[in-house]
């Protein structure tokens, strides 16, 4: 029968002779945290946005329940940092890297409730905290970060919840937080959803059946939809924007292929480490076999049902990302944690040690510029998705003196805007001017901007400040405007050229 019990009470007390390797554990913790939040602090004031992030920061400009890409929360928290505008890069930087710092502290939580002890909850939360997809990936604004802290807290709260005496207030509470914070992880990401679904069959199982004939698993569930229900409402009154995108508009080349799995397969292989993922599928080995009581049911649907959604789309989609079926993986830290046989303290070690170098390499490739000198002479800096965090405050000072240019007496809004011929660009602009002028966007198929400052709006302009970069070639050739004035942007690191923007001023013939 299940007892009522305080928060961790689901794993045993820690013994006298124990206590010395739980502090270890919790020293290394501790160690790991407080060396990685100095990294992400020293990297905060050192590089600007992705370009996916520029894109989320630029949500902050255009409210909405939803986007193309996601749901809107990831918008509501870059207005937030931003209080009331789109943030700066060293702003949003620094809260991201105290809540990734956080990340690893809420699994381990998660680990205990799920009945491992507080020893093997911190080492697994040590392992996962070196893994270059949560010790690298999570520094970034994006709306990853927002589903690992609420996916990690659905299931510890889920998890209290299962081992407490049904009907009582502590499962009550349990239940709805769980609800709560899985409705924020589809809120922040449509593949949130999931965690809805799979804590839905959790609670369904015969191992949770006491909990599963009461209201509270099914009324934090309902709860959880309600925090959701503003995009899918405006996601239905719009027809469905966001789904045609991700499934239609943007899989015109996909089929099942080895190239996808290659991709999938290869990608966790970089993402955790090549050996964090042989402990990971140790972990799924352990998930299957010990699944017969309600947390083992819980942490096995909260694995394997949004894996069995998220591998076929990987497999199918050449423009799936292999950091699609991370939030599964949670599940499999405190699987690992609280299984009866405990890995190897030889292979951990091993596995925190090659996690951490590929960690450290790539911080190091970021924020050492002089590393490009080791480059072989191959190296294309086109390819190098660390240039996209250098030399967008250069490019946005051109931009603001040729729009400065442009304005004349009478001028009004929209007279002259800013434009690129992709998202990628177009997003660094408008979250670096936050409004000061209108930005619109070329990008060949259908985007958020079309929607913000749409294409025939921007081309009826007085003067149009065109931005581009060498992947996208020249100016358009647009009928009733024509290139007044272009200048180049270069940019470089540890001495090396890597950008070269244009900056191009078109302006009506008659005017030109």
């Amino acid at each position: 029968m299940p007892r009522d019990t305080s928060l961790f009470s689901g794993a045993a007390p820690v013994a006298a002779h124990q206590l010395g390797p739980t502090r270890k554990a919790f020293g290394a913790l501790v160690a790991t945290s407080a060396v990685l939040l100095a990294v992400r602090l020293y990297a905060a004031r050192r590089v600007g946005f992705g370009d996916s992030e520029a894109l989320y920061a630029a949500y902050a400009l255009h409210p909405q329940p939803a986007y193309l890409d996601h749901p809107g929360l990831i918008g509501v928290v870059a207005r937030t940092i931003g209080g009331g505008t789109s943030p700066g890069a060293e702003q949003a930087h620094t809260v991201t890297a105290v809540a990734a710092t956080l990340m690893p502290w809420a699994l381990a939580l998660a680990c205990r409730a799920s009945g491992a002890s507080w020893r093997r909850a911190f080492v697994a939360a040590s392992v996962v905290a070196l893994v270059p997809e949560i010790a690298i990936g999570l520094f970034a604004m994006t709306p990853d970060l927002l589903v690992a802290l609420a996916w990690t807290g659905a299931v510890a709260c889920a998890a209290v919840a299962i081992q407490s005496l049904p009907g009582s207030v502590v499962a009550a509470a349990a239940f709805g937080a769980a609800g709560v914070l899985a409705g924020t992880a589809a809120a922040s990401k449509a593949t949130g959803i999931l965690l809805l679904a799979a804590l839905g069959i959790a609670y369904a199982t015969p191992a949770c059946r006491p909990h599963g004939r009461t209201v509270a698993p099914w009324a934090g569930l309902a709860a959880g939809a309600l925090a959701f229900a503003p995009a899918l409402l405006f996601e239905a009154h719009h027809g469905w924007p966001m789904v045609r995108h991700r499934l239609v508009d943007t899989q015109q080349s996909a089929g099942f292929s080895l190239r996808n799995a290659g991709a999938l397969v290869g990608g966790q292989l970089v993402y955790l480490s090549p050996l964090v993922a042989a402990m990971a599928v140790l972990a799924g080995r352990v998930l299957r076999r010990e699944r017969a009581d309600a947390v083992g049911s819980l942490l096995f649907a909260c694995c394997a049902v949004p894996l069995a959604a998220l591998v076929p789309l990987c497999l199918w989609s050449r423009v799936a990302e292999p950091h699609w079926i991370a939030p599964a993986l949670l599940a499999l830290a405190p699987a690992a944690a609280r299984a009866r046989r405990a890995p190897s303290r030889r292979l951990v070690g091993a596995s925190c040690a090659l996690a951490a170098s590929m960690t450290a390499a790539g911080y190091a490739w970021v924020l050492a510029p002089s590393l490009l000198r080791l480059a072989p002479p191959a190296y294309d800096a086109g390819l190098d998705l660390a240039n996209e965090l250098y030399g967008w405050p250069e490019v946005v000072r051109a931009v603001r003196e040729e729009a400065s240019g442009q304005w004349a007496p009478g001028s009004e809004r929209g007279d002259v805007v800013v434009a690129g011929p992709h998202w990628v660009i177009c997003a660094q602009l408008d979250a670096a001017l936050r409004g000061e002028v209108p930005v619109g966007c070329d990008t060949p198929e259908r985007d958020d901007f079309d929607d913000w400052w749409p294409r025939w709006r921007w081309r009826r302009a007085e003067a149009v400040i065109w931005v581009t970069d060498a992947r996208f070639g020249p100016p358009p050739a647009l009928p009733a405007h024509a290139v007044v004035r272009m200048r180049d942007v270069r940019i470089f690191r540890g001495g090396r050229l890597v950008r070269v923007f244009a900056v191009a001023v078109l302006a009506r013939r008659a005017a030109a």
